[in-house]
């Protein structure tokens, strides 16, 4: 268990986007809202100059995160990584790239090395990191490869959470047309495996139950509507079972996720993105969580993107990003070891 005076590393993110607002909003209020100390990894005055942008009368200090829980009641802790970033809400750019890169991968070093208990990152704008020679994906494709050891690289899952209820797409940012095909037998069983370790791992539940969906419309009908779930998920599912892992499914979607359904599982995967995402949305548009199984560090995020529009202005919701630290510092101990002191 991570020691509870260790700060949380939070990563910078898209300094043309609202996740910097956010940051410092909540810092702002971090004795209201009863934070956990945490060091923001990013560009010091970009920072200071988006606080003074926003109004907030707040100090940032530049220091180490062994130092970061002592200074968080004064100071915001900082990080610098050094580099070229505008305060220019709602233009991203090339030239703050590097720094946006370089924020996650010394964030992720801090988790690895025991420095900061977890990472917290603020949203990224992918088009301007490619131009600074960003060469992943997405997102937690980079965060896999910070965390490979050697030639292992872990297989990252994603979930989104809101309070008892979470919900793991089995395929994520893929055309539907290609769904079909990436949902295999492997998969669903390599899958099943991650959710059902991080369930027990991280989020303390010693018997998880895991409730999958079916691909198709009444999850096949027997196999008059398609036979993926006959032929694939099923298998995989009884593979888990066997595995000792309580696993039930395929189920059709459309009543899985009505909630007293949903709530009779500690998570739900489902086949694909807008099956998984739309359901957690609907009950938590603002306020679910992105949590990335599967790495040896805990990893949490707003589930939302840049929100140009409103960057600079003071305006969008925090609770998303204020969820993510909060369970950010569920997961690795702090509030069962705040609640004990």
């Amino acid at each position: 268990m991570a020691d509870s005076h260790q700060p949380l590393a939070v990563s910078m993110g898209e300094p043309a986007g609202i996740g910097p607002d956010l940051i410092l909003r909540l810092y702002a209020r971090r004795a209201e809202l009863g934070l956990p100390p945490f060091i923001v990894y990013g560009h010091i005055d970009f920072l200071r100059a988006r606080a003074a942008r926003l109004r907030l009368p707040i100090a940032l200090a530049e220091c180490t995160p062994l130092e970061a829980s002592a200074l968080f009641a004064e100071a915001l802790p900082i990080v610098h990584v050094d580099g070229l970033v505008p305060d220019k809400p709602g233009e991203p750019t090339a030239l703050s790239g590097k720094v946006v890169i370089e924020s996650i991968a010394r964030a992720v070093a801090a988790s690895l090395t025991g420095e900061c208990r977890a990472i917290v990152t603020a949203p990224i704008h992918k088009a301007a990191l490619y131009s600074a020679g960003f060469k992943y994906p997405g997102h937690t494709e980079f965060l896999a490869a910070l965390c490979a050891q050697g030639d292992a690289v872990p297989t990252p899952v994603m979930m989104l959470a809101h309070e008892a209820l979470r919900v793991i797409p089995a395929t994520i940012h893929v055309p539907i047309s290609a769904v079909p095909s990436l949902v295999t037998f492997e998969l669903v069983v390599s899958t099943g495996r991650i959710v059902a370790h991080s369930l027990r791992t991280r989020f303390g539940i010693a018997e998880p139950r895991v409730g999958f969906a079916g691909l198709n419309p009444h999850a096949s009908e027997d196999g008059n509507i398609g036979t993926e779930d006959f032929d694939t998920v099923g298998p995989a599912i009884a593979q888990l079972q066997h595995e000792g892992i309580q696993a039930e499914g395929p189920m059709p979607a459309d009543t899985l996720f009505h909630l007293p359904h949903w709530r009779k599982y500690d998570a739900v995967i489902a086949m694909y993105h807008d099956q998984a995402l739309i359901p957690i949305k609907t009950v938590a548009f603002d306020q679910a969580v992105n949590v990335t199984l599967g790495l040896p560090i805990v990893r949490t995020s707003p589930d939302h993107g840049t929100a140009f529009d409103l960057a600079g202005t003071g305006q969008g919701s925090d609770a998303s990003f204020l969820n993510a630290i909060r369970l950010a510092d569920e997961l690795t101990g702090g509030v069962a070891q705040r609640a004990a002191q």
